[in-house]
């Protein structure tokens, strides 16, 4: 084992990382008064990792490890957790998929079991494949139903076309009904290695008892991750129609944005918060308080390790669709042009240091914060660091990072709904050249 120096900020507790000799990197943070612990398997793969068959199998196999191993049934682990009070459940991202467990401190020993258990030993049952197949394709349905949600896969499926970061999370109908137990085990031999393994805790934890008991049970993982392609995908200009009958268009409006670990990242943070993630917001402000062309529309930043966009999503009606969409370049435009006024800019940097800050109430969040810092930096980034980094954030850094981001052909438009002849032409785009 290598174990690196625990270190503590004013905000956060202690933090420690111990590398085990098989490579799985074990971290946690120890939260003096919190009674909980919330524990996290951090895996370095995602949808983006897959082949175009493969799409949604990741995520089918985060279903599958909930469906029974050698020593549980799927019911027997449901009933383990709920006897404790504790939350056990999965996510699958598009650079990640991650296993957590949130208990009780002193239970903390039955979180890892469970979660070494269903992440080392599951079965893959043929016939839970058969079953889990059904239930996969019922939550692509609801995602279907629900156009806010749609919207941000079709937005994707456009502006990252021809390349995995593109494809939906959930896979398809097409993808998922293919799926079975070679192709499972396939990619988790693959994939699911100890070199792309991070453990991370957070709460009421002693940090050498942790590395203890994730060696006991992890320490037969052995090997090295399969190496994938690692095209950067080039963004999609243009306007895409999905017409659909509904009571409200739906539309996501993107430009290009910034990798994790770009300079720019706290600049465009700044300038996001500013333009439309809040009530306070420009865009908030404009189309729905002043014209009242929406009820919600927002901004918002999506960073991966290599790329990334800015978005804005809205719901509107179809005659409103071309003036919201106006408004939101005006905006861009003068971003571009002025930035922001100095009491708009320390607010929106009040509200991003606020929002770090308050993020740091609960167990998993922190987990969650622990385990990103290490995924995409390697290391604990401290709250008192990013916010140093975002009070240096000048107006010249916003109008920069604007006219780096904000040009005709890095952006998208996706509509969602029944336009009615109210789509916004090819060259919609020009107005911030």
């Amino acid at each position: 084992m290598r174990a690196t120096a625990g270190a503590r900020s004013r905000a956060q507790g202690r933090i420690e990382k111990t590398e085990l000799a098989n490579g799985i990197r074990v971290l946690s943070e120890e939260i003096p008064g919190v009674a909980s612990v919330a524990l996290g398997l951090w895996v370095e793969h995602g949808s983006r990792d897959e082949t175009p068959p493969q799409n949604g199998l990741s995520h089918f196999i985060e279903h599958l490890f909930f469906k029974g191993t050698a020593r549980r049934s799927a019911g027997q682990i449901a009933e383990e957790i709920d006897a404790v009070g504790g939350v056990l459940n999965a996510d699958t991202d598009r650079e990640f998929t991650c296993y957590y467990a949130k208990v009780l401190g002193e239970q903390s020993p039955l979180a890892i079991d469970l979660l070494a258990d269903i992440f080392l030993d599951s079965r893959f049952d043929a016939e839970e494949i058969v079953r889990e197949r059904e239930v996969v394709l019922e939550e692509i349905a609801q995602i279907e139903d629900t156009p806010d949600d749609l919207i941000h896969d079709l937005f994707h499926r456009e502006y990252w076309r021809h390349h995995p970061l593109g494809a939906p999370v959930c896979g398809t109908r097409a993808t998922v009904t293919q799926f079975d137990r070679a192709a499972c085990v396939e990619l988790f031999d693959a994939r699911y290695r100890a070199d792309r393994l991070v453990i991370a805790a957070a709460g009421q934890v002693e940090h050498a008892a942790l590395v203890d008991e994730i060696a006991a049970r992890f320490a037969g993982l052995e090997g090295h991750a399969a190496v994938i392609d690692g095209t950067i995908p080039t963004p999609s200009a243009g306007v895409a129609v999905y017409e659909r009958k509904l009571e409200q268009v739906q539309l996501c409006l993107g430009t290009r944005g910034v990798a994790v670990s770009d300079p720019a990242r706290d600049a465009v943070a700044v300038l996001n918060a500013a333009l439309g993630d809040s009530p306070s917001s420009r865009l908030f402000q404009e189309i729905r308080e002043r014209r009242g062309r929406a009820y919600s529309i927002d901004s918002f930043v999506e960073s991966y390790r290599d790329t990334g966009y800015i978005g804005i999503a809205a719901g509107t009606r179809a005659r409103w669709v071309e003036e919201v969409v106006d408004v939101v370049l005006a905006e861009l435009r003068r971003i571009r042009r002025e930035g922001f006024p100095a009491d708009e800019l320390a607010r929106a940097k009040g509200k991003l240091k606020g929002t770090l800050l308050l993020a740091l109430e609960t167990s998993d969040q922190r987990m969650e914060r622990l385990a990103l810092n290490e995924l995409y930096f390697g290391r604990a980034v401290s709250v008192e660091e990013i916010a140093r980094r975002v009070d240096a954030v000048c107006n010249d850094d916003v109008v920069a990072a604007a006219e780096r981001l904000f040009v005709p052909d890095g952006c998208a438009l996706v509509l969602l709904g029944d336009l009615r002849g109210h789509t916004p032409g090819p060259c919609v785009f020009e107005a911030l050249g």
